[in-house]
């Protein structure tokens, strides 16, 4: 809850530049996209305020681009290259034991600013729904006040509309004493309400008129708009600009549904109507009830639609098709907003990565096109995860799951390669001087309960070690580093022994690989003998004439293992692949697990 208010928060400042963004290019299409239009892209702008309270992720446009342009026939040059290798591993290989120690670290305590948050949006929900109940309790007085239409004369001319609209539903039509304008209410059991003035002043235009534009709401389904709208302005009761958004978003409704109206009249009669809202804008009152339609407005909003009466031109064949290309424009432009507002992805953090797309391999099975797959969620039975490999040869990705590829997590004990670089680097250890003593500290692992160099807390994954090296470090170092490098979301402003830990330090599996990319060429422009050393204490000795480094992180969270890593990069004598696998679940998501994944895909690629 803490974490949504937090998130929510975030989501309603970006929500605020959108609105901004749509209303500006909705006036600069006004006259572009026919009345129908106008009011659909609305329905854009309330999807887009669902997505925060989505529980997942939405796809981005971006990674749907990615699937199209993949056109391969068949096995790539970069697999062939990964099959001899992991064939050779995998068959014939023996490979050091991998260590895979981890403490566990308790559930975070939940922000207080975030509980705040949450505390004042609640009420606030509460209270609008208060509100509702006591609208719809005054629309139900309504129903069971209102009877039957009895008047012949409007009974006849309903059916004649009901004719002139194609609609066969039998649609109920009743007479009410306490209402002062038309209205149509229900979604599944639509029924019309006249009040009784009317239809003792009875016109037959202006009835028929009448008639027309509430049957104009139930033909377009606006009872499904009205639902949509005032369940947004529960969720979002405190935003002034989600309020002015649905109240232009009600004024449209009605200018559409005065369009659908005028395409069924001449243009002699065009003024007729016009005149009939004018008359009726007299005696109309905003209607309390929600979940209706009717015909009355705000005197600014009955403005606006006797001012587009007034000009209205039925769209040529040619216009109409010009809108509905601008339409589909604007609907595509608007969905590209959907993962900046997911909280989901707040929480979580994808990276934005750039590489070209027809150099990325998707490891997932389809067959129904000719791009190369090869599926390994077999692998990942049971576990959400992801495996990333480059081959630098022929400078290509394979990956699975592409979205969770670029999902965020925490490093865990992956970090320790980086963070024993950093301590070469300013002198805290060195090349051929890593020793530290143990202050003789039980630990929950046996070896960890010796003195340690770099190679011996490294393969046991030392916390203490590293701990140390940080200690002696600072926080400002540590943050200059870590931004130097560019180490995933770069935030290190948690507690300074355990931010790598399921804190706030996060990266994802696609920057891990390209991390090892720029260690293993020195591209951070260390000091070689400071690479070298990390790339030693990392290096799994193998039977083979192939070298596999590699590091294993596991994060345990209230003693269940929730978050699993194993990456690395292996020399042959004319390439060099890196890899990242993740795995995450509610339990058993362990480095050594990862590790095991890893080299089982590895042996396994075809």
């Amino acid at each position: 809850m803490a974490d949504f208010g937090i998130r929510f928060f975030i989501c309603n400042l970006f929500i605020c530049v959108i609105i901004v963004i749509f209303l500006i290019a909705k006036r600069a299409l006004r006259n572009r996209l026919t009345s129908r239009m106008q009011f659909h892209l609305w329905y854009l702008l309330l999807g887009l305020l669902f997505v925060p309270f989505l529980p997942f992720r939405p796809l981005p446009l971006s990674q749907i681009f990615v699937w199209l342009v993949q056109l391969k026939d068949s096995v790539s040059p970069d697999m062939k290259n990964v099959t001899g290798t992991a064939e050779t591993m995998g068959a014939s290989g023996t490979i050091a034991q991998i260590n895979d120690f981890a403490l566990s670290v308790s559930s975070r305590t939940p922000s207080v600013i975030g509980l705040i948050l949450f505390g004042i949006w609640l009420p606030g929900i509460l209270a609008m729904l208060l509100l509702m109940a006591k609208s719809i309790a005054r629309l139900n007085t309504l129903k069971k006040s209102a009877l039957p239409l009895q008047s012949h004369k409007v009974r006849i001319l309903f059916n004649n509309c009901l004719d002139d609209l194609k609609i066969k539903r039998d649609i109920p039509i009743y007479s009410a004493a306490f209402l002062k304008t038309p209205i149509i209410a229900g979604l599944f059991r639509p029924r019309i309400y006249l009040p009784l003035h009317l239809i003792s002043d009875f016109n037959a235009t202006e009835m028929r008129y009448m008639l027309l534009h509430e049957l104009q709401h139930y033909k377009h389904m606006d009872a499904l708009a009205g639902c949509l709208m005032n369940l947004i302005g529960v969720l979002y009761w405190f935003h002034p600009l989600v309020w002015y958004a649905l109240k232009e978003m009600r004024s449209d409704r009605e200018v559409a549904c005065d369009t659908s109206v005028l395409e069924l009249l001449d243009e002699n009669d065009y003024e007729d109507y016009g005149n009939t809202l004018i008359n009726f804008a007299e005696k109309i009152s905003l209607t309390p009830f929600p979940f209706t339609a009717g015909i009355s407005g705000t005197m600014k909003q009955m403005r606006k639609r006797i001012l587009h009466i007034s000009s209205y031109q039925k769209p040529s064949a040619q216009e109409k098709i010009k809108a509905s290309v601008i339409f589909a424009v604007v609907t595509v432009m608007l969905l590209g907003f959907t993962p900046m507002l997911s909280t989901y992805a707040l929480e979580q953090n994808h990276y934005k990565w750039k590489v070209s797309p027809e150099k990325i391999f998707l490891l997932s099975a389809d067959d129904t096109t000719d791009i190369f797959t090869t599926d390994i969620s077999a692998y990942f039975d049971g576990y959400e995860g992801s495996f990333v490999l480059y081959n630098q040869k022929d400078d290509t990705w394979s990956i699975y799951d592409m979205d969770r590829a670029a999902l965020r997590t925490a490093p865990e004990s992956t970090y320790k390669i980086y963070d024993a670089l950093f301590g070469l680097e300013k002198g805290v250890i060195a090349p051929d001087n890593s020793f530290m003593a143990w202050d003789r500290t039980e630990h929950p692992f046996k070896a960890w309960n010796r003195d340690q160099d770099l190679p011996s807390a490294m393969q046991a994954s030392v916390n203490w070690y590293f701990q140390k090296i940080d200690e002696q470090l600072g926080t400002s170092a540590i943050r200059k580093y870590v931004k130097e490098i560019g180490y995933g979301n770069r935030n290190t402003d948690s507690d300074l022994s355990s931010y790598w830990m399921q804190s706030t330090l996060k990266i994802s599996p696609v920057e891990q690989v390209e991390l090892l990319i720029d260690l293993y060429h020195n591209n951070f422009g260390f000091m070689p003998e400071n690479i070298d050393a990390v790339k030693d204490s990392i290096y799994l000795p193998s039977s083979t004439d192939e070298k596999l480094y590699g590091k294993t992180g596991t994060g345990r969270v209230d003693g269940q293992d929730v978050n699993g890593w194993f990456i690395g990069f292996w020399e042959t004598a004319d390439n060099t692949c890196f890899f990242a696998t993740n795995i995450q679940s509610d339990s058993g998501a362990t480095g050594s697990r990862a590790a095991k994944i890893t080299k089982a895909i590895l042996a396994d690629l075809v």
